[in-house]
């Protein structure tokens, strides 16, 4: 019986992707409402930006207190349908900031 030197490694590389998506989510959050903030001297238009940068911090929290239970239990995967729904929720404020910025007189 041969064993695969990568199988132990799916918690770690899912844990790395929860990583990149919760940075990317928290700091281009983050930089978007500094900016949207300083075009418009109005912090209506960097609300969505705050939201998906808080929505990036939920996520590295969440990762890392969820990584910590799996490799603990070594069993089945974790439910990480509230992670998806953060990630998504994210996305989604990214796009409405975007939106908000395009029809917003400059």
């Amino acid at each position: 019986m041969t064993t695969d030197p990568a199988a132990g490694l799916h918690r770690e590389r899912t844990l790395l992707a929860w990583i990149r998506t919760g940075v990317a989510l928290a700091a281009g959050g983050l930089l978007a409402a500094g900016a949207a903030g300083r075009r418009f001297h109005d912090g209506r238009a960097a609300a969505p930006f705050v939201l998906a940068a808080l929505c990036g911090a939920v996520l590295l929290v969440r990762a890392g207190l969820r990584h910590r239970r799996a490799e603990r239990a070594h069993g089945a995967p974790p439910d990480v349908r509230p992670d998806a729904f953060v990630a998504w929720l994210g996305t989604l404020a990214v796009a409405a900031g975007a939106l908000v910025l395009a029809l917003l007189p400059g």
